[in-house]
């Protein structure tokens, strides 16, 4: 609840045109206090790995729950600007719709999936070109379980078209558990450590970017493995 609480604020912040870097760097913290006042642990490696250069990078990640985009503003915002590729209906969320466009991130509608690619091919590669960073969760949808199969390629074709490098995340946020009825309201599982580590970046993307690919889910899959998470079956 005092997540939702922030999540209002920032939004009224942002609605308002007064959301800076600082400020959502701020609030993300707040949100990672209320994560440890509620038993969370996060664990944090491979931050030299942002800053390892200046260039815009796409950030190629695993995703989880909401914890994620609530608490990786405090330590990644200081270092890189960047923005997210969201379903477009996020963006009529009260208060996250007006964080989502404050951040100038790419919205994709899920029903047609080559629209879909072209808009992320396109705008993502003039954020880039803006200096932003992207962001992707390739699986689309929040899981517990990491399923290679469902990880596409989208993330690792936008960097080969827009030339940039990659940086590989691999995270653990079922810490707060997606819910059944209210996706957003899910359970707090106290015994789950959060964590987050940033993977050698890939400076470019050769041939198909088939290796490059099975590169990042290797990355992903090992460390979820390592960290006690679930992974799905071959």
């Amino acid at each position: 609840i005092r997540n939702f609480y922030v999540f209002a604020r920032v939004g009224t912040i942002a609605k308002q045109g007064r959301l800076t870097a600082e400020r959502q760097a701020d609030y993300s913290l707040k949100n990672i206090r209320i994560m440890e006042s509620c038993g969370g642990r996060l664990h944090l490696r491979g931050l030299n790995n942002l800053s390892a250069f200046e260039e815009p990078a796409v950030i190629i990640s695993n995703h989880m729950s909401l914890l994620e985009t609530a608490v990786m503003h405090a330590f990644l915002r200081p270092r890189r600007d960047f923005c997210f590729v969201i379903k477009r209906s996020l963006l009529d969320v009260p208060f996250f719709g007006h964080i989502m466009r404050n951040l100038e991130c790419i919205p994709v509608d899920r029903v047609n999936p080559r629209d879909d690619f072209k808009t992320v091919m396109e705008v993502g590669k003039q954020r880039l070109e803006q200096g932003k960073s992207v962001i992707i969760f390739p699986q689309s949808t929040r899981s517990a379980v990491f399923d290679a199969a469902q990880f596409n390629t989208i993330g690792v074709k936008l960097a080969k078209h827009a030339g940039a490098p990659i940086i590989p995340l691999a995270l653990r946020t079922d810490f707060l558990e997606n819910g059944k009825m209210v996706k957003d309201l899910g359970p707090i599982r106290r015994k789950n450590p959060v964590w987050f580590e940033f993977g050698e970046p890939i400076l470019k993307v050769s041939g198909s970017g088939k290796e490059e690919h099975a590169q990042i889910v290797d990355f992903i899959q090992k460390r979820v493995i390592e960290w006690g998470g679930k992974v799905a079956e071959e």
